[in-house]
């Protein structure tokens, strides 16, 4: 058996695709919900509210228009998409959000800082690196991102 191979068939690279898809949407949703709540000027509570929630919306999203673009009827494709990001998007956002919580002075820098994109980055490449072995445990077992393999 292929080191990269998971006993249930999984291998590394599809795990890191799914994660580094998962990635996507989370940062794009992340990083709007940032600039709208600085632009805002509102407090980090409600400004990190509204990037999750946008981390997720976004995250959701490039899953539920590629299983769309297939065929799929949008109930479905949001059935999916639910099924498939969820459990990535919420572990994710949980490691990114306690990494900026937890830098020094990350809460307080602004946009042009580069204490805020240190940390939001790295926030990202920290999370990437604890959710990809979520994701290929969840795959290995026909679940997250292994639903929306049936659409590709």
């Amino acid at each position: 058996m292929d080191h990269n191979t998971h006993q249930h068939g999984t291998t590394w690279a599809t795990a890191m695709r799914a994660t580094l898809h998962c990635l996507t949407g989370c940062a794009v949703g992340e990083i709007l919900g940032m600039v709208i709540g600085t632009a805002l000027m509102w407090g980090n509570v409600p400004t990190m509210v509204l990037a999750i929630a946008l981390a997720f919306v976004f995250g959701y999203s490039f899953t539920l228009f590629a299983v769309v673009r297939a065929g799929v009827s949008m109930k479905a494709a949001v059935k999916v998409a639910l099924a498939a990001d969820t459990v990535s998007i919420a572990v994710m956002e949980l490691v990114d959000n306690g990494i900026i919580a937890l830098v020094p002075g990350a809460m307080d820098a602004h946009l042009s800082d580069g204490l805020f994109w240190y940390a939001l980055l790295g926030g990202f490449a920290v999370a990437f690196v604890i959710t990809t072995p979520v994701n290929k445990w969840m795959i290995g077992r026909g679940k997250g991102h292994a639903v929306v393999h049936a659409y590709h």
